[in-house]
């Protein structure tokens, strides 16, 4: 078998060790016609692989966009609208709020395209197609290069092949490394920077159940926005402009009122950020044993600080929203991952396998990998404390905003002579009026106090900088001591004399790095990561890297009858999969489908999680659904809100179609359950499911809630099966 048969293909269970009989994995749409098209059919699928990727003329991929360069979103009709997650879509209505016009409390729907916001920043990504250029780029590369010397060649011939490409007007080209750098790819894209939002429910509809259901089944989210993608007068990509006319796309989804059963072939379309599928045990054993929980330990301080400002004070809860969400994400996700590996074994279960590889190396014709797996352990093994250095560090530099200051302006300093500067003064002004803007001095010296006995108890001594210590000694061992001092003498918290002095001249504000006690705390414990922990860290991290591309390689030679699917590396990919409940704990089995009576069943009145418009209570009273309710079995008029199936997916997914056997939309993917979120690590069928909002929901708010029926009569609703 040869090396692309062997990497690409479809693995059942795989990593679970036959215990898990499903269909995992995110697969490179062009090569779905020879490798998952007869697996797909099988499950239920009515069109062919073609329908879903084809160069020559219009499919499916031409209908997926990479929306920000964080989510995926889908066009759904022949105007340039664009649905995607309403967490996907947040920070564009947070930036749209004012106290007077608070969109998030309130949603947004504009009623006609005049009144459609543009968004500076935002644009969407078209895939043009995708090519295998692994030759091209590992040209001249050797087995025992070093791995900067490896890179390098692999660097010279990814710019010798960019150059190479021909590409129109438009179009762009970047390559992606597969397996651990085993294989390459060259994706041909063309991105529209006019993207302007349309409409978002409010986020008592949008983020309904907020911290409490987040990563959580049963759900009952209405998490979506729409937007629309505008073009130049030729429907080509142009920069903003008021003239500029809705795009006209190559493809549009056709979206299904029929629903999803049990067993139903389900399929998603979209860019997942990244997975760790091929981990060795050890690895595995750091993330649920060492790395999660400091990371999830320091978050937690973080979160309940803000939370208690927030819900004191509305204009602060605005303020701090998506920052908030932003951390409580994955937060949330890292302990799921804990439990689900916990649950599944998922460290034995890796175990296992490498047992049976050793055991097939040494019985076969193998002796060139005798020793790969023993040695990546080993190496991860010796990370493991530089690892938990670097955990601590960046996630407390990372949550004090007055350190991300002083960051913001070092970076700047560091860049004066550099060829770019003007661009990255640009941009660093930009980034600090954002912050600026965000920011309470309050909450980030709270936060302040919180975390730095993180960074002075519980990490080795000769990890903490000796300004950190000196401070520490000379406010008096006292945490709010040593905040309060910092806060209220530290120049980096006057936005106008920073920001003037961005504009006018940086070197004034440098000179404050020897004085400024906030910086020289900031900046000490920089230094000092930065020449103690990160050479180290490099150092292990090129020998994991050597290591890991060795042990994909002798994977794929050890088990010759098994096939390997690639981990995600926020490229577009198709998971797929059928709609299934699951059994959490012993005792406890979840349905697949939830209903507009679970939401009025969780209301709260005035809960910041749980409240529930009566707009929307109204409509539940009267059973006004119109053509999107359904009858159930026993006969009552019901609204589906969301449901769960077994497709494979991940961060970045977040927005991505949910599309039936016929290729219709018929929801929208955002979240997985709490228990699955190990599936970066380690898929298991028995309780991995993707969570998504059911398209009819997303309609009925629309047209119902909204009043927002212009919209609907863009799109091409089917009944597809009825």
């Amino acid at each position: 078998m040869n090396f692309f048969k062997k990497f690409f293909g479809l693995t059942a269970g795989l990593l679970c060790m036959g215990l898990a009989k499903a269909d995992e994995g995110m697969w490179l749409p062009q090569l779905l016609e020879n490798l998952n098209e007869k697996r797909m059919q099988q499950l239920g699928m009515k069109i062919n692989a073609k329908d879903i990727y084809d160069i020559n003329k219009g499919s499916l991929k031409d209908a997926i966009v990479s929306f920000g360069g964080f989510c995926t979103g889908e066009v759904v009709s022949e105007k340039g609208l664009v649905l995607t997650n309403h967490h996907c879509g947040f920070e564009a209505v947070q930036k749209h709020s004012t106290l007077d016009r608070n969109y998030i409390r309130d949603g947004f729907w504009a009623r006609n395209q005049a009144e459609e916001l543009p968004n500076e920043g935002l644009f969407v990504t078209f895939i043009v197609r995708i090519d295998d250029v692994s030759d091209q780029v590992l040209k001249g590369v050797r087995s025992d290069m070093k791995e900067n010397e490896r890179q390098s060649m692999v660097d010279r011939n990814t710019n010798m092949l960019k150059k190479a490409t021909k590409l129109s007007k438009f179009e762009n080209a970047f390559v992606s490394p597969f397996f651990e750098g085993n294989k390459y790819y060259l994706f041909i894209t063309e991105t529209f920077k006019d993207v302007r939002l349309v409409g978002a429910p409010p986020s008592s509809i949008g983020n309904f159940g907020q911290d409490s259901d987040n990563w959580m089944w049963p759900r009952h989210t209405g998490d979506f926005s729409v937007f629309r993608i505008y073009a130049g007068r030729d429907n080509s990509p142009a920069e903003y402009a008021p003239d500029n006319i809705p795009y006209v796309p190559k493809k549009a989804l056709s979206i299904s009122l029929r629903g999803m059963k049990q067993d139903d072939f389900t399929m998603i379309f979209g860019f997942p950020g990244r997975t760790s599928e091929y981990l060795p045990s050890e690895a595995v054993r750091q993330i649920v044993e060492v790395n999660d929980p400091a990371k999830i330990m320091i978050r937690d301080k973080t979160l309940g600080i803000m939370k208690k400002y927030m819900q004191a004070d509305e204009e602060l809860k605005i303020k701090y929203a998506s920052k908030y969400a932003g951390i409580a994400n994955a937060w949330k996700k890292w302990q799921g991952e804990i439990l689900g590996l916990t649950r599944t074994n998922g460290v034995q279960k890796k175990l296992n396998y490498e047992a049976d590889f050793q055991k097939r190396v040494e019985s076969g014709n193998l002796e060139k990998y005798r020793t790969v797996l023993g040695e990546l352990n080993r190496v991860y093994k010796a990370i493991e404390p530089y690892a938990l250095t670097r955990d601590y560090y960046l996630e407390i530099t990372g949550k004090i905003e007055l350190f991300g200051i002083i960051n913001r302006l070092r970076a700047l300093k560091d860049a004066t002579n550099k060829p770019d500067y003007a661009k990255e003064r640009a941009a660093q002004l930009e980034k600090l009026t954002a912050l600026y803007k965000n920011l309470s001095i309050d909450v980030d010296k709270d936060i302040f106090a919180a975390l730095l006995p993180v960074y002075m108890e519980k990490q080795q001594a000769q990890y903490i900088a000796p300004v950190a210590k000196q401070q520490f000694e000379q406010y008096g061992r006292n945490y709010q001591q040593w905040a309060a001092a910092l806060y209220a003498n530290s120049i980096f918290l006057d936005p106008s004399k920073v920001l003037e002095g961005v504009r006018s001249d940086p070197s004034v504000l440098y000179e404050s790095f020897e004085k400024d006690a906030a910086a020289k705390l900031i900046l000490g414990m920089a230094d000092l990561y930065n020449n103690t922990v990160t050479p180290k860290l490099n150092e292990l991290q090129a020998g994991i890297n050597r290591l890991q591309r060795r042990y994909m390689q002798a994977q794929t030679e050890v088990f010759a009858d098994k096939t390997f699917y690639p981990d995600a590396n926020s490229t577009l990919r198709v998971g797929f999969g059928k709609v299934d409940g699951y059994n959490p704990a012993d005792g406890v089995t979840y349905s697949y489908y939830t209903y507009l009576d679970g939401v009025i069943e969780k209301y709260i009145p005035g809960d910041y999680e749980f409240d529930v418009p009566e707009r929307l209570r109204r409509l539940y009273r009267e059973k006004d659904y119109g053509r999107y309710g359904v009858r159930d079995s026993l006969g009552s008029y019901r609204m589906p809100v969301c449901f769960i199936a077994s497709n494979h997916t991940t961060g970045g997914n977040s927005g991505s179609p949910a599309l039936d056997a016929n290729g219709n939309l018929t929801g929208i993917n955002f979240d997985r359950v709490w228990e699955g979120t190990m599936s970066d690590i380690s898929y298991d069928a028995s309780i991995c499911r993707n969570i998504m909002v059911d398209i009819r929901y997303v309609l009925f708010i629309i047209e119902k809630y909204a009043g927002a029926g212009h919209l609907i009569r863009e799109m091409k609703l089917v009944d597809a099966g009825k």
